[in-house]
């Protein structure tokens, strides 16, 4: 292992040679191999991995053929890590500060992340690209034969180091537990800003969470954290109802023993008109179909959180639309503002309110990367998080 040098002039930086799990064809096994990660350009931060955990999202663009996929890359996005070394113009971490990378951008200067009302950064705006945000067409990854190696969400945490733009890293508190902080990177932020934030869920309210895989479980836990009465899961696997019961899931409906019943006739029956809110965490334009035709009319909120299909499309009849009132909105990472609402959740965290050990339910090296991925495909797991060396 080949450190750079992380004082003093910035033009002294040097690459690192480290391990890095690259996924070179769509579907195959990820390859262990040594790459090259290059300095930090100006407003850019490379820091050295400590543990990452698997979302299903990784799963997702490790499968896809088609774009926005591209090979190969170094896939990955909710970590903990330290900061190595800073290039030019960063002043909001140093060497050594505990970071939580995140693939949602909050650079701080743009009129949408000065506003209350939103999290989706105009500066950088959203997208899955294979570059640096801030530099267009640029890498810091290449393997050792110099080839380009391409970046994933910002982040790309499968490498023991990583470069990511100071608008995508936040510092945390240094004591509490790598295994558990990594999990507000991205998915468990995602499920509990859902019903926190962006559907702010009410006390005394029901909820119902179309999938029970682990944003669903996490929204579960959010509308936990909301004073929600009753949070009805929607899945397919029966065994689901046990595990969510430890997230505050109170009811649950199989989705296919409902007979000649569509499940929004169910839901709309269980709760006399529909439910305050419902969100929809696979990603599938059917059932957010179905979580909308379930969510009450005049004030119901229905919110997508799924990473579906390129392309696909929700037909929603506009009569519908006009006569019930409701409201239907998507939800990248949890509406939260990384910065700002990260720290908040980690003193819930540390304060036992918002309970983060029963999400992890493995931790492996990560050497055995292949076998965890496995474990999350044959859907083992709730959260896997691997340790670097």
């Amino acid at each position: 292992m080949e450190n750079g040098n992380s004082s003093g002039d910035k033009s002294s930086l040097k690459p690192i040679r480290c391990k890095a799990a690259v996924s070179r064809k769509a579907g195959e096994p990820l390859v262990m191999e040594e790459i090259v990660v290059a300095p930090p350009q100006s407003y850019e931060v490379r820091i050295r991995i400590i543990c990452t955990a698997l979302c299903y999202s990784d799963i997702t663009f490790w499968k896809l053929q088609v774009p926005p996929a591209c090979f190969p890359r170094i896939l990955g996005h909710e970590a903990i890590g330290v900061v190595e070394s800073v290039g030019e113009n960063v002043t909001e971490v140093v060497e050594g500060d505990t970071v939580l990378p995140t693939f949602m951008p909050d650079c701080g200067d743009c009129v949408d992340c000065k506003s209350q009302k939103s999290n989706l950064c105009s500066k950088f705006p959203f997208k899955v690209s294979p570059w640096m945000p801030r530099y267009e067409n640029s890498t810091r990854f290449t393997d050792l034969h110099g080839n380009t190696l391409f970046h994933f969400l910002n982040v790309s945490s499968f490498s023991e180091y990583t470069v990511l733009d100071v608008a995508n890293v936040v510092k945390i508190d240094s004591s509490i537990p790598p295994s558990r902080a990594c999990l507000l990177s991205c998915g468990v932020s995602t499920g509990v800003g859902a019903a926190w934030k962006t559907a702010q869920v009410e006390q005394g309210s029901t909820v119902v969470i179309f999938g029970l895989g682990s944003i669903g479980l996490a929204v579960a836990e959010g509308a936990r954290l909301c004073g929600a009465s009753r949070i009805i899961g929607v899945d397919i696997n029966p065994a689901k109802f046990e595990v969510g019961q430890k997230f505050g899931i109170t009811e649950f409906v199989n989705s296919l023993t409902c007979e000649n019943k569509r499940v929004s006739e169910v839901i709309n029956e269980m709760t006399g008109g529909g439910a305050d809110y419902c969100f929809e965490c696979v990603g599938s334009s059917s059932l957010v179909q179905e979580a909308y035709a379930c969510c009450r009319k005049g004030w119901g909120k229905t919110i997508t959180l799924g990473v579906d299909k390129p392309g696909s499309q929700i037909c929603l009849n506009s009569s519908d639309v006009l006569h019930n009132g409701k409201t239907l909105m998507g939800s990248l990472f949890g509406g939260l503002k990384a910065k700002s609402h990260i720290p908040l959740l980690l003193k819930r965290y540390m304060s036992k309110e918002l309970e983060l050990d029963k999400f992890v339910t493995h931790e492996m090296k990560f050497e055995d990367i292949n076998d965890a991925f496995q474990l999350l495909l044959d859907g083992k797991c709730i959260r896997c998080v691997l340790w670097m060396g």
